[in-house]
């Protein structure tokens, strides 16, 4: 297997990242393009203009993330020289632009993304530019490849995927700041609790009862708690003591936070709060969450929470396991 390009003799060659969905989905996702951009000797662009928080046009990665890796979009604006040829000269739009116009009833076809992406398995295409997206992380489809190059030997899915978060989602410092203050004057050992509850609920009543029986066993533990709804937080904090939570927005109703940007007074804050959540999560000893919400997983994978000390309330969940299962492989 040969080596890799030197980044110099990348830079005609690049792979545009897009991101469709809150910040779990869009950052493994990019993992699994930024795989392919290093299997393919492409320079990797992360592309998050498509309006989540920041105004369209906008690119939210670098107002969360340090990008002094990443080069300058301007230059490719309108290249017509791309992969798939649907984005030839229209390589500032996004997933949901192509799909309203192009695939108005096909938004829910699981396959979709196949069109709108490099291929992963042929051969990589000769377009100078070329577009990765997929809604989900799909790193088990560049497995094969994987197992033959050297680069990623011995190296589970699971960790290729914590390196490259450690690689390219280093949290801007306002966002480092504010994590090491949480934790920097407390001692002994701390329990994370991710409770989605708007548009996707957990199930809020299996993590309290997790909560309660791991804090019979870790008595002295404080817990740290992420979520996006003020009746889940309300459920937790009237419940247990010693209960860390950061000052944020809250949902009242069943609709997500990133769905709400265009309500904040401060909508980068609110994305970097979001962003101090995962953070957090990821610096806890143990975890509770659910397996099926790529937040909670991005943040285990980031600390690198080893699964015994993960409590994930959909382990057992048939539906979501066969779901899982297939979404990674189609």
């Amino acid at each position: 297997m040969k080596a890799a390009l030197p980044l110099a003799q990348r830079q005609d060659r690049v792979l545009l990242i897009k991101a469709k969905g809150g910040l779990g989905n869009r950052m493994l996702s990019a993992i699994t393009g930024l795989v392919l951009a290093d299997l393919n000797d492409r320079r990797p662009l992360i592309d998050w203009r498509d309006g989540m928080y920041v105004a369209p046009g906008e690119n939210l990665y670098p107002h969360l993330f340090v990008a002094d890796w990443m080069g300058d979009f301007a230059p490719l604006e309108r290249e017509r020289d791309v992969a798939p040829a649907i984005w030839a000269g229209r390589l500032s739009e996004h997933p949901v632009d192509v799909i309203r116009r192009e695939f108005p009833r096909q938004h829910r076809d699981p396959f979709l993304y196949r069109r709108l992406s490099i291929d992963f398995d042929g051969p990589d295409p000769a377009a100078r530019a070329g577009v990765f997206w997929s809604y989900l992380p799909k790193m088990q489809r560049l497995a094969k490849r994987l197992a033959r190059d050297p680069r990623y030997a011995g190296k589970s899915l699971d960790a290729i995927t914590s390196d490259y978060l450690a690689r390219y989602f280093r949290p801007v410092p306002a966002v480092s700041a504010r994590v090491a203050a949480l934790f920097g004057d407390r001692a002994g050992p701390v329990i994370g609790v991710h409770i989605r509850f708007t548009d996707r609920k957990a199930p809020l009543p299996k993590i309290l009862a997790k909560l309660a029986k791991l804090r019979e066993s870790v008595p002295d533990a404080r817990v740290f708690l992420a979520t996006d709804s003020a009746e889940a937080q309300h459920a937790v904090l009237s419940r247990f003591d010693n209960v860390i939570t950061i000052e944020k927005a809250l949902s009242t109703s069943d609709k997500a936070l990133h769905f709400s940007s265009d309500s904040f007074l401060d909508p980068v804050e609110e994305a970097r709060n979001a962003l101090v959540d995962m953070m957090a999560l990821a610096r806890c000893d143990y975890l509770i969450h659910s397996g099926y919400s790529t937040f909670s997983v991005s943040a285990a994978l980031l600390g690198r929470i080893p699964a015994a000390h993960q409590v994930d309330v959909d382990r057992l969940n048939p539906k979501v396991r066969i779901k899982q299962f297939f979404q990674a492989r189609i």
